[in-house]
C-alpha cells in the first residue's frame, strides 16, 4: 500500500493533466461564467469570459473535445449576450471566436507533446527494467526488497542502481550511485550492473569482484571519451556477500558509499564506514577498498540507501531524519520485513519532501532466510 502511495504522489501531476475526466474542468468554467452573468446586475457584463472555456479545454482535453467546447462557446455568446438584458459589442464576440479558433491547434500541439512524453516514459521504463530488474522472492537464499524513486518523474530512470544475485557462493547484493545525470549516468550504471552480474557469479573472492568492477568503470570512461564525453564518471557503491558457509556473517566492500544500516532485535546499528575510493577512482586514491568480514544475524535486516534518501530536504531545507525514522522502526516488536522497511522509508521521504525529489533515490533491504539457502541459480 505504501508503495502505491509513493507512486501516486509522483504521478499526480500527470493524472491531473491527462485524466479521463478532464472535460469536467471546462464544463465547470462554462457553468461559472453563466452563473456569474446571471447573478450580476446589467451593468456587470461578463459574457466575454467565455473565451476561457476553450482555452482551458485546450490545456486539458483532446482536440475533438476542445473543438466541441469551441463550438459551444461561440454558440453560447449571442444567447448569453441578450438573455439577461446585457449586451457587448462585436469586438467581444470576435475575441471569443478567436480564442475558440486558436484553442483547437493548441490542443493538437499539446496532444502531440503528451504522446511524445508517453513514448519517452515507455523507453525509460524499458531501460529501468534492464538496469533494475525484478528479483524473485527468496532469490539467493535472502529475502530482499528494493524501491527506486526518480527525481525526473517523466523519465523515471537515473544513475542509481541495485541488484540481488544468486551465486554458487551465496547471495551477493549491490547498491550504488553514479556521479552525474542523464543518459551517460544510466550507461555507466548499466555497465557496472552488467559487470557485477557476471563477475560476482563466477568469482569466489569478493576482492576480485571489486577489481573487475573498477576495470569495467575504467573501460566505460575510455569508451565515453572516444564518443565525445570528456567527463570521467565514477560511482559510490556497496557490495555485500552472504556466504553459504557462514550464516551469521557477511563480507562487505564499500566504495565510498554511506554505510548500510542494520535493524534487529537489539535495535539499530550502522556498519563501519567505508573509506574506500569510489568505483573508477582507485588509481587516484591508493587502490581498491578492503574487504571487511562482519557479523550479521539471521534475524537482522540490512538497509542500503543512496544519498537521495540521506540528503532529501523539505521546503525549509531540513534534511530527512533517516536515523531517527529507522530507530522508531527498529523499536517495533518482531523482525523487520524488508518490503515493509523500504516502503516505510520511501513513503517517509516523499512526505518529507512533499513529493519534490531533487535527486534519484534507491533503497535496498536484505535479510537472510534462516536454514533455507536457495541454490537454484
Amino acid at each position: 500500500m505504501l508503495a502505491r502511495f509513493v507512486e501516486s504522489r509522483q504521478r499526480l501531476p500527470i493524472l491531473i493533466r491527462y485524466g479521463h475526466r478532464s472535460w469536467l474542468v471546462p464544463v465547470a468554467v462554462l457553468a461559472l461564467v453563466v452563473g456569474v452573468d446571471a447573478a450580476t446586475p446589467p451593468s456587470f457584463v461578463s459574457v466575454s469570459w467565455l473565451v476561457m472555456v476553450p482555452v482551458v479545454a485546450a490545456a486539458l482535453c483532446g482536440p475533438a473535445t476542445t473543438a466541441l467546447f469551441s463550438l459551444v462557446t461561440v454558440a453560447a455568446f449571442p444567447a448569453l449576450d441578450s438573455v439577461w438584458g446585457k449586451s457587448q459589442g462585436l469586438e467581444d464576440f470576435l475575441l471569443v471566436a478567436a480564442g475558440a479558433l486558436l484553442s483547437v491547434p493548441l490542443s493538437v500541439f499539446r496532444a502531440r507533446a503528451a504522446a511524445y512524453v508517453r513514448h519517452l516514459q515507455g523507453t525509460a521504463e524499458t531501460t529501468r527494467q534492464v538496469v533494475l530488474r525484478t528479483v524473485p522472492p527468496g532469490w539467493g537464499g535472502v529475502d530482499s526488497a528494493a524501491r527506486y524513486l526518480a527525481a525526473d518523474v517523466e523519465a523515471r530512470v537515473g544513475g542509481d542502481f541495485y541488484d540481488v544475485l544468486a551465486t554458487p557462493f551465496g547471495a551477493r547484493v549491490i547498491l550504488g550511485d553514479v556521479q552525474g545525470k542523464g543518459l551517460p549516468a544510466v550507461s555507466t550504471a548499466a555497465a557496472l550492473v552488467g559487470c557485477f552480474r557476471e563477475v560476482a557469479f563466477h568469482e569466489g573472492d569478493l576482492a576480485t569482484v571489486a577489481s573487475w568492477m573498477e576495470e569495467r568503470a575504467h573501460r566505460q570512461n575510455v569508451l565515453a571519451e572516444r564518443l565525445g564525453d570528456r567527463e570521467e564518471r565514477f560511482a559510490t557503491a556497496v557490495v555485500i556477500w552472504f556466504p553459504l558457509d557462514a550464516p551469521g556473517e557477511i563480507e562487505v566492500v564499500n566504495f565510498g558509499h554511506d554505510s548500510p544500516y542494520v535493524l534487529g532485535p537489539s535495535g539499530l546499528r550502522q556498519l563501519p564506514p567505508g573509506d574506500g575510493a569510489p568505483i573508477g577512482l582507485a588509481q587516484l586514491c591508493g587502490g581498491l577498498p578492503e574487504v571487511q568480514r562482519l557479523r550479521l544475524g539471521v534475524d537482522e535486516t540490512l538497509l542500503i540507501v543512496t544519498d537521495g534518501v540521506s540528503e532529501a530536504r523539505d521546503r525549509m531545507g531540513t534534511f530527512f531524519p533517516l536515523r531517527t525514522h529507522l530507530e522508531r522502526l527498529a523499536a517495533a516488536p518482531g523482525e523487520v520485513d524488508p518490503g515493509f522497511l523500504v516502503d516505510e522509508v520511501a513513503a517517509a521521504v516523499v512526505r518529507h519532501t512533499g513529493g519534490r525529489l531533487t535527486d534519484d533515490t534507491a533503497l535496498l533491504a536484505v535479510r537472510q532466510i534462516a536454514g533455507a539457502p536457495d541454490a537454484s541459480w
